[in-house]
């Protein structure tokens, strides 16, 4: 059945209701694919907003299928509101919001509405270090002290490439970190968190994921840039890759559009998330966007348009430690086998989102899943599997 005929309430867990908003599919332009000798202009008007050419729409049989697999899903769950968005063959080719934003105020989710992107900072910020790199703006392989001072010599030199492969030795949250509720206004600032802290072992002999880690890369990149982070961000991936509603989750400021977060207490009564601050982890969990914005990066970064091939490869290649310990990240991203294949794919979680960003394997349909309750990234890269699938799928698949 499609979208009218499934009716509102279907869409939601029955404890409250059900506003759905359906949002008009928009192509999405992206930039051509990037050649050594013709790097992108970061910037340009033609690599930003709509495309000029005609909607790329899904067959009707093949949305009625994805749309009954995230009804079931948000009911299972009891997701207040969820916005998918699916890119296939270069375009944006689904959006869609579910559920409510804010709840209190009746506020629908839509495909526009604006989460905290949580982890999924960390592969943006990934992308940009790895751009830096081609351009010969900092080496992978070269102490981070070269371009962020502020951090101290350590018993042994850290690297971008270790920060980006969480095999620095720089520690994750300690109690009380998570969520936080100051503020902070530079990211040398938010060094002071963990810069005096011993590394957790030699560089590239162990594995620690490190939100702080991004945090310190993020120094780096401002250091090699002479720029501020967000600032290098917008240019170097935002614009080029058409995220037009992108940017630092400043709680201050007044985003247009975006969700408010829920978990649910200890009897499952859904709540209001913790307040929390991201200013302290920007690079690695404190950018925001829409669905549609996350699926627009997906597309081009598989396509090449954000990324050399070398670069993309490496980016999306299971990092191992000198002993050949590997634990799932590539730079970035999560490297994982499944039925028989490599997987590419981020999932985020912090306080009052759970996100997910599916690459497949590295070709095929991008799928972005953004909810606003805690705790759910998990089965929402089950439900992104399953999307993907039915993109490509015969439209009469049984569902």
């Amino acid at each position: 059945m499609s979208l009218a005929r499934l009716g509102r309430r279907a869409l939601l867990p029955a404890t409250l209701g059900a506003v759905v908003t359906a949002v008009a599919l928009v192509p999405s332009a992206l930039p051509a694919p990037r050649s050594p000798a013709s790097p992108p202009r970061a910037g340009a008007a033609a690599e930003v907003g709509p495309a000029t050419g005609p909607v790329s729409t899904l067959p009707v049989a093949r949305v009625e299928a994805i749309e009954v697999v995230v009804a079931n899903e948000i009911a299972r769950l009891g997701i207040p509101g969820l916005s998918l968005a699916i890119g296939h063959e270069g375009n944006l080719v689904f959006a869609n919001g579910y559920g409510f934003a804010d709840i209190e105020n009746f506020v629908s989710a839509r495909a526009d509405t604006v989460y905290r992107l949580a982890s999924l900072s960390k592969t943006i910020t990934a992308v940009v270090t790895l751009q830096l790199a081609e351009k010969g703006q900092l080496d992978l392989d070269v102490s981070v002290r070269r371009h962020c001072p502020a951090f101290p010599e350590k018993r042994w030199p850290v690297t971008p490439r270790q920060l980006l492969g969480h095999q620095a030795g720089i520690r994750h949250y300690r109690e009380g970190e998570r969520p936080m509720t100051r503020r902070f206004e530079t990211l040398e600032e938010a060094l002071d968190l963990f810069k005096n802290d011993p590394l957790e072992f030699e560089p590239d002999s162990g594995i620690l994921y490190s939100t702080y880690g991004y945090t310190l890369l993020g120094c780096v990149i401002e250091g090699a840039t002479g720029r501020p982070f967000a600032e290098v961000v917008r240019e170097a991936v935002f614009l080029p890759a058409g995220m037009t509603r992108s940017q630092p989750d400043d709680v201050r400021r007044l985003i247009p559009n975006r969700a408010r977060g829920y978990t649910r207490d200890g009897r499952g009564v859904l709540v209001n998330s913790d307040l929390a601050d991201t200013s302290y982890k920007v690079p690695g969990g404190g950018l925001s966007g829409t669905a549609p914005d996350l699926a627009r990066f997906g597309l081009a970064l598989v396509s090449g348009a954000l990324l050399e091939p070398e670069s993309w490869e490496v980016m999306r290649t299971l990092q191992r430690t000198r002993g050949g310990q590997a634990r799932g990240h590539g730079l970035g991203l999560v490297v994982e086998e499944h039925d028989g294949t490599l997987e590419v794919w981020k999932d985020g979680a912090q306080a009052g989102v759970s996100t997910l960003l599916y690459l497949g394997a590295g070709e095929g349909p991008v799928v972005a899943v953004l909810a606003n309750h805690e705790g759910v990234a998990v089965p929402l890269l089950s439900l992104a599997r399953r999307v993907a699938q039915l993109v490509v799928a015969d439209p009469g698949i049984p569902r």
